[in-house]
């Protein structure tokens, strides 16, 4: 199977650096941002839409380090009310994808606000008061012919769009996930499945694969590790600050928005492979991928605060291979 990185955390790296970093590791898989809330990093997009030799050299320098390019990557707000960029560049990801034959786009449902004239997206996962079903109802009804399109377009460039249950999305679990699907009568528009968002919500990411099956395209490496806190505020923590622009810790996702600081006491955090669900785990996790599509990728995705960004990539490298040999 292909397991390799996702190159968001290899930013400060050029392309070549990063890849060599990528096959150092022992790994065979590439996913390259295209877009959404981080910039398209090691993806020089007018060159690559302009010319075909420009993408079969860009393609090279995967193939000759024995690398391949699984998934472009557009994680962002497509269904962000008003005119907002991450919309556009899902499109144009699709796009992209297609002329350069890669198979995947990995990106995020969406949320748009609580109605009709909301100028703010709204997350609604709980609707147990009527007005929140409102809210639910008007959310579908912005969602379906939004990613009825999304469907025809993947269609027609023969490219599988995988969503990220995220929370703060409209489809943030395996139901929603299922949801969407049936309403847009599915064939190109499936799941990525990122454990580290259902292993807090309480959700066995290995019964939410076997629950899913054929719907998932792709996956991601990235652990969860439930910290004391929990026990006393439970894990819908809302404890995140602001960080102005020019802070350390200050990240641009686009349209003007950044990402929150990170809680001081949270009840939980993102580790990396192994810190928080061990080989044997992974192991399993692996083996239901497998099951689903032996070919499927699954990109490591580093957001471990407590390592450095090599260290914390060779950890979480390490653990995979050892859960690769234990299949």
């Amino acid at each position: 199977m292909y397991i390799g990185v996702y190159n968001a955390c290899l930013g400060d790296k050029s392309l070549a650096e990063a890849l060599d970093i990528v096959k150092d590791l022992g790994l065979n898989s590439v996913e390259i941002n295209s877009g959404g809330f981080l910039p398209p990093i090691h993806l020089p997009v007018a060159e690559l839409r302009a010319s075909e030799q420009a993408r079969q050299d860009y393609l090279g320098e995967f193939s000759s380090r024995g690398l391949t390019l699984t998934a472009l990557n557009c994680n962002g707000n497509p269904l962000f009310p008003g005119d907002f960029p991450h919309s556009r560049d899902l499109h144009d990801s699709i796009e992209l994808a297609a002329l350069l034959g890669v198979p995947r786009v990995v990106t995020m449902s969406g949320t748009p606000a609580g109605d009709a004239t909301g100028t703010t997206p709204v997350w609604n996962p709980l609707p147990w008061w009527s007005p929140f079903l409102d809210v639910r109802d008007h959310q579908w009804s912005v969602a379906i012919p939004y990613w009825k399109d999304i469907q025809a377009r993947a269609a027609d460039a023969d490219v599988k769009v995988a969503i990220e249950m995220h929370p703060g999305n409209v489809v943030f679990n395996p139901a929603t996930m299922h949801r969407l699907a049936e309403e847009i009568n599915a064939t190109h528009v499936g799941a990525e499945m990122d454990p580290s968002h259902l292993f807090w919500q309480g959700i066995d990411p290995v019964l939410a694969l076997k629950n899913l099956g054929s719907l998932v395209y792709c996956s991601a490496a990235k652990d969860t590790r439930i910290n004391e806190a929990a026990k006393v505020n439970g894990v819908i923590d809302d404890s995140f600050s602001r960080v102005a622009q020019g802070e350390p810790g200050y990240l641009s996702l686009g349209g003007g928005t950044s990402l929150s600081g990170w809680p001081t006491n949270s009840s939980w955090d993102f580790v990396a492979i192994g810190k928080g669900h061990d080989v044997a785990f992974w192991t399993e996790f692996l083996r239901a991928l497998q099951e689903i599509d032996p070919e499927i990728p699954c990109n490591i995705e580093h957001e471990d605060a407590e390592l450095g960004q090599l260290e914390g990539l060779k950890y979480a490298a390490d653990n995979m291979l050892a859960a690769e040999r234990g299949l």
